[in-house]
């Protein structure tokens, strides 16, 4: 019995080891079809917002959500404590290809009361450029400066799209994250920073590492500073998480190069745009710029250093950057430009990523921020050394872990077994003497 475990051990051991370590997905250089979906978050519960407050489907924090959203308004219900904690509501809405959009439509996400008072500074929008691709905005309900929105009790998360008339009407894939940040400690900042270091990213110039962008928030590739290469067809988006620690800043640059021409002249206004989001995925920034089929690019401001304080300030773009944690990235190649390019030959995508500062010491906080998907650790460092994306570093820390406990069965099962021998050894040892004389 002892040698049939240890073998079924071993042979896990085996199975485990020839997993090896989780592969990155390159660019394939996908040939023309239907390009790929966003991919909704594992275990997203499913629910259904509705018009006003009567009714309204509670959601928690710590869990995701899906619903549809026509034109107008999906409210929600939120049950919260005094404790000081900020609370972040995201909706991430997704038209379908080829859906008609303007840059007057968008999404809103705001926090009120039971009396209907929006809860200061809580609102978040984001707009469409010329293409239906994903968008997010993120409203937020501060604990400890809000006084009205500071008790325990009843809260509303209210989100709106807007969408003008002899645009799409369809309702769209909602999607509705709900996250925690702890209340603030002794010592935490309470006021808005004087200032930070400013000027221009000087963007690295070093060779590309190939890196395949994922579908959206759930899949992104992860990356660190460097020169990372992909590849873009018309009406894609491709989505990249960057670790920001307390005390650091990003500078992001984009470029597409040319492309394989099929008119003499072409242009597409919006054909390249770059937003980048927060680690609860309030827009932070976003720009575009036109592409005609030769080299095009795009420089995002750099960012303030990511300081507690920072939701203290007055800009909308510095506000996010507030919180340790997974900053986003999203690229969008406009659908038009397949109107004068080979959509069978992707057009080469370049990010160029700066991250400076030395990680500082976080801001004190009366329990843990990472419950709350908030924070930058050392599994966090690695996956975007490796260039992982969430779903694969679950994956990695569940391979690591299965290896540690089959690795721990079978020595403790050697072990066993090396005892078993040595007590038959000596068994027959003093069978072999035969009895003691006394």
């Amino acid at each position: 019995m002892v040698r049939g475990r240890t073998t079924a051990w071993a042979a896990a051991l085996v199975t485990v080891m020839a997993a090896g370590a989780p592969g990155v997905a390159y660019a394939d250089g996908a040939a023309p079809g239907p390009l790929p979906t966003y991919r909704a978050a594992d275990g997203a519960k499913s629910i259904e917002g509705k018009p006003s407050t009567a009714d309204a489907p509670q959601i928690e924090a710590g869990n995701v959500y899906e619903d549809t959203l026509g034109p107008g308004e999906r409210v929600y219900r939120l049950v919260l404590a005094k404790d000081g904690s900020d609370v972040y509501v995201s909706a991430v809405v997704r038209p379908a290809a080829g859906a008609k959009v303007s840059g007057g439509d968008g999404i809103d996400v705001e926090i009120m009361t039971t009396a209907g008072r929006s809860c200061p500074r809580s609102g978040g929008r984001a707009n469409f450029g010329y293409d239906p691709y994903p968008i997010s905005a993120a409203g937020v309900r501060r604990g400890a400066e809000d006084e009205d929105c500071a008790p325990a009790g009843v809260y509303y998360a209210k989100v709106t799209r807007t969408s003008a008339k002899g645009y799409d009407q369809s309702p769209w894939p909602l999607e509705i994250k709900v996250q925690r940040e702890p209340g603030r400690g002794t010592g935490a900042p309470t006021t808005a920073p004087s200032g930070w270091p400013s000027g221009a990213a000087v963007l690295p110039g070093t060779e590309a590492v190939p890196r395949s962008g994922g579908t959206g928030f759930n899949d992104a590739r992860a990356l660190g500073a460097g020169v990372w290469r992909d590849e873009m067809r018309p009406g894609q988006t491709r989505f990249y998480r960057v670790p920001l620690d307390w005390g650091q800043q990003l500078g992001l640059g984009a470029e597409l190069a040319a492309a394989k021409m099929t008119k003499n002249y072409g242009s597409a206004s919006g054909g390249l745009t770059v937003s980048l989001y927060s680690p609860y995925r309030g827009l932070i920034s976003d720009k575009d710029t036109s592409y005609d089929g030769k080299q095009a690019g795009i420089t995002l401001e750099k960012t303030p250093p990511v300081t507690y304080e920072n939701r203290f300030a007055g800009a909308s773009s510095v506000q996010p950057v507030s919180v340790a944690g997974w900053y986003y990235v999203a690229v969008t190649m406009g659908a038009k430009v397949a109107e004068f390019t080979e959509d069978a030959a992707p057009v080469p995508l370049t990010l160029r990523l700066d991250v400076t500062g030395t990680p500082a010491k976080a801001p004190a906080y009366k329990e843990g921020p990472a419950a709350g998907g908030f924070g930058v650790g050392d599994e966090d460092r690695a996956a975007a050394k490796e260039g992982l994306t969430a779903p694969e570093a679950a994956e990695a820390a569940e391979r690591h872990s299965t290896m540690r406990i089959v690795a721990g069965a079978g020595f403790g099962t050697g072990t066993v077994l090396l005892l078993v021998l040595g007590g038959w050894t000596l068994l027959g040892r003093r069978r072999g003497r035969g009895p003691t004389a006394g």
